[in-house]
């Protein structure tokens, strides 16, 4: 396991080899941290690649060609350790293949490439699948980064809120008990956009905004100020905090892919939101990260 660093006059970024996951965005002006830190008291990650499952089998298995698969949460890459594949000033590529262990787990031959590009006070992370199988490849994949919230000590995250790039109300699904997506939803009516952090935001666990409602989401301090901005073109996306725990910190995750739905038959080929790819197709996707 490496730990990596890009930086520019605006902002320094650190990205570790095990999962190819960013660990740390700072603003070299300020010194200010803008990425959860991974205390395990609340959430000992900081902002896990999703991959090949987004959210959650229903019963943890899935079934493909009439055989079961089985996968735990959000899937294997976020535990995987990946190669350096290239580095040059502002850009830096990671890459994982299939092997005998992945393929004992997910019957499918991939490569995957995570990149990541600053530029000013953006970083943009980059998606790359490849099928290099004559077999269809299936998959989901997803982001998962946590932001601090409240950004400064002494302030409270009652007091933060998010803000969209829509003023419509945001209809979302609402995970069950069960952990599964439920044929219910709730509206989230915004002021102009905005919606406060408050204690019940997450009664119903995560946020899950579906078929592109929205495609910004920033968090704002108590002065109304943007200091965290996430930009993506994903169907859905996911905002999450553990509440329960009082956790300090807020994700904002774009999708291409979900939990299964309570209901859902099983089928791997026939998951909402799930990607597929015939032999030498490729898959790419990106987010951007602004903060200020």
């Amino acid at each position: 396991m490496a730990l990596y660093e890009l930086k520019n006059e605006m902002i320094t970024l650190a990205i570790e080899s095990k999962g190819a996951e960013m660990k740390s965005l700072k603003c070299n002006k300020t010194g200010l941290e803008y990425l959860w830190q991974a205390d395990p008291a609340f959430w000992g990650r900081t902002s896990p690649v999703l991959f090949p499952v987004v959210g959650n089998y229903k019963d943890k298995t899935t079934y493909y060609e009439g055989k079961a698969i089985t996968l735990s949460q959000h899937g294997f890459a976020r535990d995987t350790e990946f190669h350096l594949v290239s580095q040059t000033e502002d850009t830096i590529w990671f890459g994982m293949s299939s092997t005998e262990e992945t393929y004992a787990l997910y019957p499918f031959h991939f490569q995957l490439s995570v990149g990541y590009k600053i530029e000013g006070n953006k970083v943009t992370v980059l998606w790359k699948v490849e099928n290099p199988d004559e077999k269809t490849l299936h998959f989901s994949i997803g982001a998962h980064p946590a932001f601090n919230c409240p950004l400064c000590e002494g302030e409270k995250q009652k007091d933060y809120s998010l803000f969209f790039d829509t003023e419509k109300p945001l209809e979302s699904s609402i995970i069950g008990a069960d952990g599964f997506v439920s044929e219910e939803t709730e509206f989230f009516h915004t002021e102009g956009g905005k919606l406060a952090i408050t204690p019940n935001l997450f009664d119903n666990n995560t946020m899950v905004i579906e078929h592109h409602q929205t495609h910004e989401v920033s968090l704002l301090t108590p002065e109304g100020k943007e200091y965290v901005k996430v930009s993506y073109t994903a169907p859905l996306v996911g905002i999450w905090t553990p509440i329960e725990k009082n956790a300090p910190f807020i994700c904002i995750e774009p999708w291409y892919g979900r939990s299964d739905r309570s209901n859902f038959n099983q089928q791997l080929v026939e998951r909402e939101y799930g990607q597929k790819l015939a032999q030498g197709e490729v898959f790419e996707a990106s987010y951007t990260i602004e903060v200020k």
